[in-house]
């Protein structure tokens, strides 16, 4: 079996991963949910009007303040929507089956055992003085 009909075994296999089904699922409960896309066309329209409004000769200062905290009220109200949390919190963890799988890829690319290759999440704890580096 060649290199691509192996990816295209992984793939398969990802379509059928649990955290894939339940990212899928979650999608398809935001998709159908009308308050939520109606939430989600109401901040489109809001960040099309700041843009405009920013991008006019005589914008209005006042204008696009009132505009962003509707923006954000939009966008606080969308991402409390239980539809839209359960969005977030599956696609997160398919993220990070996607980060693992392509770190092996990678990793494995550039000489690593892949058998060991493996993705490693760094986070930031905000002090740059003990930092080797953004990753």
């Amino acid at each position: 079996m060649d290199i691509i009909s192996l990816a295209r075994e992984i793939g398969k296999e990802i379509q059928k991963d649990e955290r894939y089904l339940k990212m899928h699922v979650a999608q398809q409960n935001a998709d159908e949910d009308q308050q939520l896309q109606q939430m989600i066309g109401e901040f489109n329209l809001k960040r099309i009007a700041i843009n405009t409004e920013s991008q006019n000769a005589n914008a209005d200062p006042e204008k696009i303040q009132t505009l962003n905290r509707e923006l954000r009220a939009v966008y606080e109200q969308i991402m409390k929507n239980p539809r839209m949390t359960a969005y977030n919190e599956a696609k997160k963890d398919f993220d990070t089956l996607l980060k693992r799988v392509n770190a092996i890829i990678s990793l494995s690319a550039e000489g690593e055992d892949p058998e060991t290759a493996d993705y490693e999440e760094h986070s930031c704890g905000g002090n740059c003085s003990s930092c080797s580096g953004c990753h």
